[in-house]
């Protein structure tokens, strides 16, 4: 049997019969297996919009001059630990279920604590939010069971290089647990919310069916540390809780009870890995005030654009629809101001959703669903801010945190509800507020506002300078509107940690990753720093 890799052109609406007959003329074969390895959409010419396809083909037909086939990237092994030691992880989105599994596989006890609801309340629980404005503590957008990744639309994509093995795992794992399999070759690929909520659930139980513990409903609130080692985490039971607002996390007082029964806890452990996400502001000044070493750091903020699909594919593709395409994409930057301006978190055929983590605060995301086929498409419009704009100086890691809630705040009391403040991109280039907003995607409604009043002033005119820089090279684009807070691209604070174990510096057995660590970013990208972060744990123990 020869083997060989072929790259390929093919028109957007191609079926299996088609990509198969080409591949018989370019090979001159009858008798073949196929696999497709990578595939993109090449939308660089309007005229000749096509898919780039590279397939790796075996057939008996192939001779020694034809095979050309190169190595496929490996996966991750999971190594055999002897002794099950303990470790707990505090979170279950891609930083805490990846590393939970693998280790649990490997030998380990796993127990996982998250403070949100399982996914099938945690559904319901947004969906209350959206239709009747009633915010839920510890089950919304931000928190709860799959993190927040889960209801983000599954975006797949990560810039990093040095991750082919974690990349090639985390998708295999995806596949196995009910993703579409087109992930593991898509240029960019993505699962889409209603399957993450399955994909979500399946990852559970199998955890549960290997013998790891998760208990939900169950919040991180203090660390029992000695002499550079985490003994025990202290938890707290969030059922049932009524909402509050996220405050500054004082220290733990009671203990006992069960920590699935509405009391308190004590968990101990060998090792620990935290894996909170970017929005535990609470935990986040915890950990500080515990002598866990952060820093503040750049991230960004922003609004969340959103235009309807048709437009953005006449935009991209220069007619309305584009058979055997679900729905045109975009990235953008611009370098025309001071502080760098570009998209995030697109969300073709998507909406725009409340993602606040705490009461009484009020920021905006995006998701979308696997078939991408809603009427609106959105994605993050932010600038970079550096720690400067805070505090001339270096601002300390709690003010950085008090700076960006007083912001998510701010944007509340403009409406004081979850209703969104929204504002037209030509109104907010004229430096004008809007008196109308156009029909969006965004359930709990939105209220016309002047946005760049409400953000500083350098952080409003880089974004101004770089709309302006969009609008010019993308006619049309003006015909959207931008709605407000996006604050969730990247955390304000990064922890210190060893370069080469993952190691919190001053600590022997913890680990913070994913974007509590602020290291990364997304759902690959997080999911491979938790589970290095597990690795490196089998490595000192090999």
């Amino acid at each position: 049997m020869g083997q060989t890799e072929l790259n390929m052109k093919i028109f957007c609406h191609y079926s299996h019969k088609d990509l198969e007959e080409q591949i018989r003329r370019k090979l001159r074969v009858k008798n073949l297996r196929y696999r497709i390895l990578k595939k993109s959409l090449d939308s660089r010419r309007k005229d000749n919009i096509h898919w780039q396809i590279r397939v790796l083909v075996d057939s008996p037909e192939i001779n020694e001059t034809q095979q050309t086939a190169g190595s496929q990237p490996g996966s991750l092994e999971i190594p055999n630990i002897s002794g099950s030691p303990r470790i707990l992880i505090a979170g279950s989105g891609p930083a805490g279920i990846f590393p939970a599994l693998f280790l649990q596989k490997a030998g380990f006890r796993v127990t996982l604590i998250e403070r949100g609801r399982r996914v099938d309340d945690r559904s319901r629980d947004i969906e209350k939010l959206e239709k009747e404005a009633v915010f839920t503590e510890n089950s919304n957008y931000s928190f709860g069971e799959g993190g927040a990744g889960t209801f983000s639309d599954g975006k797949l994509t990560s810039r990093s290089k040095h991750i082919k093995k974690e990349r090639r795992y985390i998708l295999e794992e995806f596949v196995r647990h009910g993703a579409p399999e087109e992930i593991l070759y898509l240029a960019h690929p993505h699962i889409g919310s209603d399957r993450l909520v399955p994909v979500a659930r399946s990852m559970r139980r199998e955890l549960e069916d290997l013998g790891g513990e998760i208990l939900f409903d169950t919040m991180l609130k203090d660390l029992d540390i000695k002499d550079g080692r985490v003994r025990a985490v202290h938890t707290e039971s969030t059922a049932n809780k009524p909402s509050a607002s996220s405050g500054n996390s004082g220290g733990f007082t009671s203990s006992g009870g069960s920590a699935s029964s509405g009391g308190s806890s004590s968990i101990e452990a060998d090792y620990f890995l935290l894996a909170t996400g970017h929005s535990a502001l609470d935990t986040f000044r915890m950990l500080i005030n515990r002598g866990v070493p952060y820093v503040s750091k750049n991230f960004a903020l922003g609004f969340r654009m959103e235009h309807s699909q048709e437009r953005i594919n006449r935009i991209q593709w220069g007619c309305p629809s584009l058979e055997g395409v679900k729905a045109a994409e975009y990235r953008l930057t611009s370098g025309r101001a001071e502080l760098p301006v570009y998209s995030f978190c697109m969300c073709p055929g998507g909406k725009v959703v409340p993602a606040a983590a705490f009461k009484d605060s009020n920021i905006v995301n995006g998701m979308s669903y696997y078939n991408r086929d809603g009427a609106f498409a959105n994605a993050a419009l932010v600038a970079g801010v550096p720690p400067r704009l805070i505090n001339e100086t270096e601002p300390a890691p709690l003010e950085s945190l008090d700076w960006l809630e007083s912001l998510e705040q701010a944007f509340y009391r403009e409406t004081d509800h979850y209703k969104a403040p929204a504002m037209t991109i030509k109104d907010f280039l004229q430096n004008r507020r809007s008196d109308t907003v156009l029909p969006s995607s965004y359930e709990p409604g939105l209220v016309p506002s002047d946005l760049g009043r409400l953000l500083p002033a350098p952080v409003t005119k880089a974004l101004r300078l770089g709309l302006e820089d969009i609008c010019r090279r993308m006619p049309g684009w003006d015909e959207g509107q931008l709605i407000g807070l996006e604050s969730k691209t990247s955390s304000p604070v990064q922890v210190l940690r060893d370069k080469d174990s993952g190691l919190t510096r001053g600590f022997e057995n913890l680990f913070i990753c994913g974007e509590a660590s602020g290291w990364s970013g997304g759902i690959v990208s997080s999911a491979s720093d938790g589970l290095k972060c597990a690795l490196n744990i089998c490595q000192s123990l090999l």
